[in-house]
């Protein structure tokens, strides 16, 4: 920003040079000329250094906005990303950061202008202070009409922006939602109609309002400065009480710090929309700030391998009320959970056991009660220690083409082997950790959804609903096998399934009636 103020002095300088030289002759040429090289050097480079500095700056801005804003995500508790709202997250790291960069590259336009702009006033006020003053009191009441029409484009960018985040979740159901869309004619037109073609066109229409406003604000802008000119050229007084040389620097001046002024007013919509968009940002960021930690418990190091039971005490966990007061309640919990144990939980649709699921692997955390590894209590300060301890495929899982933050001289290795037992090794080959494809069957998309279970070796596993997509084939295999084999290897597994065929396999059944914990039929009185 420096290089580029000191460009735009060396701007305004050259138009005081030219007028010099165009009103007094008498002065050496040859030192005039080695000004005029000077400055048009030093705007040259410092106009180049400008740019090329503070697009390197940019570009640190970005990568560190980038990774700020993706590791707060991370950090952020799940149930307050689910309420801030995917959509929201997605249009500020993508929509948001990339006007932020737009905008910052033209900075060293702004500053440059700025500069000129002040460097020219100087010039006219060194010319003739009278007639700078009258001059700004000119300008000082066209920029007070600028500014009401400049304000009302900035409202209508914003709402703009909003209505931004609205289209993001259409498009997200548009793609999410394709193989449905595509089967119902009618709603496929309902949805293009009343959601696509309505949000789009409220885009439109406050996009088009906000440029409208800024049209006139320039069209505003031209007509002031003309009229400046016209004063200077015609007005019955201006004319007899300057110096042609006076009168001549502020034509000269005035007309130079034309496009000048245009451009900074041009560039507006862009610094508007940043504007827009760094309150997005900011927003976003105090939104994904945790509470504070408590102090962080000792953590045994070597619990992976020793644990041996987990325990939840009254543990609640409460959903925020309907549009009819009605709030959904997991809880109060008892529960133990032992080392080597395989348990099945049940329950209807809306029971609870997905809720149930993020809780006991720290993903919600509970409201009331206590949760203890083997006697150590889990709070903020140790929870992501605690999360470690679990691997889960859910109902809603996500497959990775590679196997992210698994390393190991045999890692390939032991993928191939774990490939024959999935029955995938003919599909998929998995090379210095990459996948080959992921394009599979959903029911084989969540059997190489359970590679990566297997590879991470951790002490507790959860499956929800994982048989419900796979063949009657693998899904003897699943309950027969594969889970019988990790609770030999000493893995505690809990597994929410419907296949009441399978559940004498397990070690106990717990059952999920609208929140409340069962075994045997009966609500969970003491810890199990």
């Amino acid at each position: 920003m420096v290089a580029g103020l000191v460009s735009g002095a060396c701007g305004a300088g050259l138009i005081a040079l030219i007028n010099t030289a165009l009103n007094r002759p008498n002065l050496p040429r040859v030192l005039l000329l080695a000004i005029f090289a000077g400055l048009v050097g030093a705007k040259v480079i410092l106009n180049a250094a400008s740019r090329l500095l503070l697009n390197s700056f940019t570009q640190r801005t970005l990568r560190d906005l980038c990774s700020r804003l993706s590791r707060a995500v991370l950090a952020t508790p799940l149930r307050q990303l689910e309420q801030i709202g995917i959509p929201r997250i997605l249009a500020t790291l993508t929509d948001d950061i990339a006007t932020l960069v737009w905008a910052a590259q033209n900075v060293p336009s702004l500053a440059m202008n700025v500069a000129l702009l002040i460097g020219c006033g100087a010039y006219l006020g060194w010319l003739s202070w009278p007639s700078l003053l009258g001059a700004t009191l000119f300008v000082g009441l066209g920029t007070f009409c600028f500014q009401v029409l400049i304000r009302r484009s900035y409202g209508r960018f914003e709402q703009a922006r909003e209505t931004r985040n609205v289209l993001f979740q259409h498009f997200r159901t548009l793609t999410e939602g394709t193989k449905e869309l595509k089967l119902h004619a009618r709603r496929r037109e309902a949805f293009l109609s009343d959601r696509i073609e309505t949000t789009t066109r409220t885009f439109s229409r406050d996009t088009l309002a906000g440029i409208s406003y800024h049209i006139l604000a320039l069209m505003w802008a031209q007509i002031l400065f003309y009229g400046l000119l016209g004063t200077l050229l015609f007005g019955p007084l201006v004319g007899r009480q300057l110096s042609a040389e006076t009168l001549t620097g502020y034509l000269l001046t005035t007309i130079y710090m034309m496009n000048t002024v245009w451009g900074v007013a041009d560039g507006w919509p862009t610094f508007a929309q940043a504007r827009i968009a760094l309150n997005n940002v900011q927003t976003l960021g105090l939104s994904l700030t945790q509470p504070a930690a408590e102090p962080e418990k000792t953590i045994p190091s070597d619990t992976f391998g020793t644990w041996q039971r987990l325990d939840f005490d009254g543990v609640t966990f409460r959903y925020p009320s309907d549009v009819d007061g009605q709030a959904f309640a997991l809880g109060p919990m008892y529960l133990t959970l032992r080392r080597g144990e395989l348990v099945f939980l049940v329950g209807g649709n809306g029971s609870g056991k997905s809720t149930l699921a993020k809780v006991i692997t720290g993903l919600y955390s509970p409201q009331e009660g206590t949760i203890r590894l083997d006697g150590l209590p889990i709070v903020d300060g140790n929870r992501e220690w605690y999360c470690e301890h679990f691997s889960a495929i859910f109902s809603d899982f996500y497959l990775f083409d590679s196997l992210l933050g698994l390393s190991a001289p045999d890692l390939d290795a032991r993928a191939h082997r774990y490939l024959i037992e999935l029955e995938l090794n003919a599909k998929v080959q998995v090379i210095d950790g990459v996948l080959s494809t992921i394009s599979l069957s959903h029911g084989q998309r969540k059997r190489l959804a359970l590679l990566s279970a297997f590879l991470e070796d951790r002490p507790i596993y959860i499956f929800d609903e994982w048989a419900a997509d796979q063949d009657p084939h693998y899904r003897e295999i699943f309950y027969s096998r594969l889970l019988p084999d990790l609770k030999a290897r000493g893995k505690t597994v809990l597994v929410i399934s419907h296949d009441d065929r399978y559940y004498h396999l397990g070690d106990r059944t717990l059952r999920l009636d609208y929140g409340q914990l069962m075994e045997d039929g009966s609500v969970a009185s003491s810890r199990w």
